[in-house]
This record gives C-alpha cells, sequence and structure tokens, in this order.
C-alpha cells in the first residue's frame, strides 16, 4: 500500500497547446477551492498558449523540445531537472502529447497525473489523442463520454484511476462540439479536485487501484 501526501504541493503542469486545463487549475487556485502553486509550466511546443497563459499570470513559463536534445535520457533528464529544480510535488500532464518515458515515471512515482478525454478504458492509449478521441466516440455511436485522470505509469493511460466524469454525447455532435463540452464539463471540473485530493493526501494506491479517504469534517459522529 503505497499512501500518496504533499505537505506543500507546488505544481509542475506540462502541456502541448492552449492550455485550457491549465487554466482551470489557475482559476481553481485564484477562487480557493485547490491550495495548491503552480512552480512551473513547462512545454515541447514553443508556441503553445499555455506558455502565454503562464506568463500572464505570473508564472515561469518554459519550452523544451525532446528534438533538441541527442537522446531520449538527454531530453529526459533536463525535464526531471528542470522540475526538481522549482520544487515540484506533482506533475500534472494537461494536454501534454510527449508520452513519458520509464526514466521520468521512475523519478516521479506515483506524483505524476494525467488527464484523458475519456472514460478509460475505453478510447485510451497509443493514439487516442485531441480530436481522434472525440471522432472515435462518435464512430461508435457512444452515447455517453467523459474525461478520467488518472496517475501515469509505464502503460499509456493504463495508470491507476483517482477520478472519472461522464458527458452526454448529444445529436448532431462533432468531434470539435463533443471536445467542448467534455473539456468544460468534466476535464476542467475533475482535474482540479484531483489535485486537491492529492494535496489534501487522501489518495491511497493499492494493487493499482486509487482509494480516496473521507476528510474526518465529513464522518458523521
Amino acid at each position: 500500500m503505497h499512501k500518496i501526501q504533499s505537505d506543500t504541493l507546488k505544481l509542475g503542469v506540462l502541456v502541448s497547446g492552449g492550455g485550457t486545463n491549465l487554466q482551470a487549475i489557475i482559476d481553481a487556485i485564484a477562487r480557493g477551492s485547490l491550495h495548491a502553486t503552480v512552480a512551473v509550466v513547462i512545454s515541447n511546443n514553443a508556441n503553445a498558449f499555455a506558455l502565454e497563459r503562464a506568463r500572464n499570470n505570473n508564472i515561469p513559463a518554459v519550452c523544451i523540445r525532446k528534438k533538441n536534445f541527442p537522446t531520449i535520457d538527454d531530453y529526459e533528464d533536463n525535464l526531471i531537472n528542470t522540475l526538481r529544480d522549482y520544487g515540484c510535488g506533482l506533475i500534472v500532464m494537461a494536454g501534454f502529447l510527449v508520452v513519458p518515458g520509464e526514466k521520468f515515471v521512475r523519478a516521479f512515482n506515483n506524483r505524476i497525473m494525467n488527464v484523458h478525454a475519456a472514460l478509460i478504458p475505453s478510447f485510451c492509449g497509443k493514439g487516442y489523442y485531441g480530436l481522434r478521441v472525440h471522432e472515435a466516440v462518435l464512430a461508435k455511436g457512444c452515447k455517453v463520454t467523459g474525461a478520467t485522470v488518472h496517475f501515469v505509469n509505464a502503460d499509456i493511460d493504463g495508470g491507476p484511476i483517482i477520478v472519472q466524469k461522464a458527458v452526454e454525447v448529444r445529436d448532431g455532435d462533432t468531434p470539435e462540439t463533443l471536445q467542448k463540452r467534455v473539456m468544460v464539463e468534466a476535464e476542467h471540473v475533475i482535474l482540479p479536485q484531483a489535485i486537491q485530493l492529492f494535496a489534501e493526501g487522501r489518495l491511497t494506491i493499492e494493487n493499482n487501484i486509487v482509494r480516496v479517504a473521507e476528510r474526518l469534517s465529513d464522518l458523521s459522529p
């Protein structure tokens, strides 16, 4: 059994695109529902708008591109060292399109979260990212989809599930409309929630299953 706990939680947020999930984290911190700080935002894409979001909120923004390093080991070493330099206690993959390697996962064992735009184990794994997820959901004729926050391990989208939220698939949906609804109704809601559970030390992993402890204040007398 491994209990996940963090005293003063600093987040390292990894992004590749617009950073709407990053914004959801920033907004949750601002309204007081998430007790953490974003220590650094890192992208593999120099043009990612997420970096601009970070700068607009006085958060350090760093671009680390895999192709700028001679080997994967060198790239991961740089990524690991940067996150450690900023004192990150939890790594959040919020639309990060680089698959983490074994060295990276080992360095932050049970301290990496990912948000995936489907209800794992459906529509996940290699090749399922971005609009491809929602295209597959619509092609299958699903009536319900959603999002999942999970810990990251060596298997793509295979880590222990922390929280999920379902979203209706509506008649006439396109991949774009469905993607937006899943983001707004699920991803932006459950990602800050999962981070807060980690910050409160309420997550325990046992046999690859995440258990969520109740708050003492939630227990009946």
